[in-house]
C-alpha cells in the first residue's frame, strides 16, 4: 500500500502501523490525508489477520497538529458543515466504530483534528513531550470532528469546556491526570509500549472485543454530534471566523469583534 501522506507497514502478522507523514506541516490533516487514512483503516478492518492498528505521526514534534486551515478558510457555512460530516464519516466516526482496536501513539502535538483523532481511538498513549488541545475558538470556529462530544465523554463536561473555551493546551502529565491518556512514556519507548498494549489485546477474543467496542459506543447519543456538525458550519458565516483564519495564515493575533 503506497500513499502520499501516510506510511503503512505491518509490525507483525496481526499489528498494522500507520504513520501520518507530513512533517513539514506537522502532520496536519487535509482532505487527501483523511481519505488516505480512511482507505488504510478500511483495509485493516477488512483484513482478518490484522487484530490491532497503531496510529502515530512522523518525526518527534507532532502526532497531528490540527487541520489544514488554508484548505477551508473560505468555505461557506454549507461547505463547513459538509466538511465536518464527511470527516466524521471517513475518519473520526469510522475509527471509533471499528471492531479492530486502534491505539493512538501521541508523539508530540495533538491539536484540533489531531486530538479529535486520538479521542476517536480506543486507547491513547502519550510521549512525555506531547501537548494536547482544541484551539478552534482562537480561529473563530468550534471543534468540528467530534471534539465537543468526545472530550467531555473522556474528561467530563467541566474540564472539557475549560479546555475548549480557553483554547488551552495541556501537557502529557495533565492529560494523564485528566484520564485523557492511559500512560505517559519517554518518546523513544512510545512505540514499544503501544506494541505491548497491542499484544495484551491479541490474547483476547477478537469477536468479543468487537462486540465490547460496539456496546460501549452504544452508551453515547449521536444527537450531540449532529448538533456539532450544524454549529461548526454556522461558525463559517461569522466575521470572527474570517478574521481568525486570516490572522492564523498571516501569523498575527486576531482582532475579534463583539459577541452575538
Amino acid at each position: 500500500m503506497i500513499y502520499d501522506n501516510i506510511l503503512v507497514k505491518d509490525l507483525s502478522d496481526e499489528i498494522r502501523y500507520i504513520t501520518i507523514n507530513r512533517p513539514k506541516q506537522l502532520n496536519a490533516l487535509n482532505k487527501q490525508t483523511i481519505e488516505e487514512l480512511h482507505d488504510a483503516l478500511d483495509k485493516a478492518e477488512k483484513d482478518e489477520k490484522i487484530r490491532v492498528v497503531i496510529i502515530t505521526g512522523s518525526g518527534q514534534k507532532a502526532f497531528v497538529a490540527g487541520a489544514d486551515i488554508k484548505e477551508f478558510m473560505h468555505f461557506t457555512p454549507e461547505e463547513g458543515q459538509a466538511l465536518s460530516e464527511t470527516g466524521h464519516r471517513l475518519l473520526f466516526d469510522f475509527v471509533e466504530q471499528m471492531q479492530t482496536p486502534v491505539i493512538a501513539a501521541i508523539n508530540g502535538y495533538a491539536l484540533g483534528g489531531g486530538l479529535e483523532l486520538a479521542l476517536s481511538s480506543h486507547i491513547r498513549l502519550a510521549s512525555e513531550n506531547a501537548r494536547m488541545g482544541l484551539p478552534e475558538v482562537s480561529l473563530g470556529v468550534i471543534p468540528g470532528y467530534g471534539g465537543t462530544q468526545r472530550l467531555a465523554q473522556h474528561i467530563g463536561k467541566g474540564r472539557a469546556l475549560e479546555m475548549i473555551i480557553t483554547a488551552r493546551q495541556i501537557d502529557a502529565q495533565t492529560a494523564y491526570d485528566y484520564g485523557l491518556v492511559s500512560e505517559v512514556v519517554p518518546q523513544e519507548k512510545l512505540l514499544d509500549r503501544a506494541v505491548e498494549y497491542a499484544q495484551m489485546i491479541l490474547r483476547n477474543s477478537p469477536q468479543a472485543i468487537g462486540l465490547a467496542i460496539a456496546a460501549v459506543n452504544a452508551a453515547y447519543s449521536r444527537e450531540g454530534f449532529r448538533t456539532e456538525n450544524e454549529l461548526f458550519g454556522r461558525a463559517f458565516a461569522t466575521e470572527d471566523f474570517k478574521e481568525g483564519t486570516t490572522a492564523f495564515v498571516e501569523r498575527r493575533k486576531p482582532d475579534f469583534g463583539k459577541k452575538g
